[in-house]
């Protein structure tokens, strides 16, 4: 049976951890040529270790637009074109709105909302007809969840820019659109956390998800796959929600 991806040049952002690190295993196990972003040395290193043989692995800082400029550069040197671009890249900084610094904020919309418009910019010329995109925003967008007022707005700026990019794509034969997770097991409450408020976040998450549990990465994975592969051929401008019944039951 021939693979999803099979010879396609694939890019995730935020790919050496979670979510992005789940896909690009998955993208690569379907045929694609994967390649991955990451800023952090240390997940960097480890990414490099894990995904030896599966993905090329580049520094570079997704809210920076002298980084973003220079990857899809390196995209097109190398590849000449791009057939998948999972905008996966995101960080959480929680506190209450009274409580957040601006420099906080500011952070969250740098890496979260300007990261992946200046790579749907870049990414453009190279996109070629049949190629897909996919934003990833999250259920926080619809939720009044306290302390996630950064986080929740730059996710439904996601959402908003998944459409608008969507329309802008359209004749040029590339889909773009939006996936929301709800809580997951990807390890991103762990970072913004200390690790009795995360285990205590973990366990009131849990109680809310009729399921009553976390998503695993790679289910995550699994739709990111769907709508990056010709299974979602008709499908452009939407958002899959995956939050295990939390929004909808």
């Amino acid at each position: 049976m021939k693979r999803k991806l099979e010879g396609k040049i694939a890019l995730v952002t935020g790919g050496t951890t979670g979510i992005g690190l789940a896909t690009a295993k998955l993208f690569h196990a379907e045929g694609a040529h994967v390649v991955v972003t990451g800023r952090n040395p240390a997940t960097l290193d480890a990414a490099r270790a894990s995904l030896s043989g599966i993905a090329e692995v580049v520094q570079s800082d997704s809210g920076g637009a002298a980084d973003v400029s220079e990857l899809f550069a390196k995209v097109a040197r190398d590849h000449g074109r791009l057939d998948v671009l999972f905008l996966n890249a995101g960080i959480v900084r929680s506190a209450s709105i009274a409580a957040m610094s601006e420099a906080e904020f500011d952070e969250v919309i740098r890496v979260n909302v300007k990261g992946p418009w200046l790579a749907l910019k870049a990414a453009t010329p190279l996109l070629r007809s049949g190629a897909a995109v996919v934003l990833n925003a999250s259920i926080n967008a619809r939720l009044g969840m306290p302390g996630t007022s950064a986080y929740a707005a730059s996710k439904a700026a996601l959402r908003s820019l998944a459409r608008t990019a969507a329309a802008e794509l359209v004749e040029q034969g590339v889909r773009v659109n939006a996936i929301s997770p709800g809580p997951t097991d990807s390890g991103i409450i762990d970072k913004a956390l200390p690790a009795d408020a995360a285990a205590a976040a973990y366990r009131a998450l849990v109680a809310r998800i009729p399921q009553r549990r976390l998503a695993s990465t790679d289910e995550i994975a699994r739709v990111v796959l769907f709508l990056a592969s010709s299974d979602s051929s008709f499908m452009t401008g939407e958002e899959v929600v995956v939050d295990g019944g939390m929004t909808r039951l």
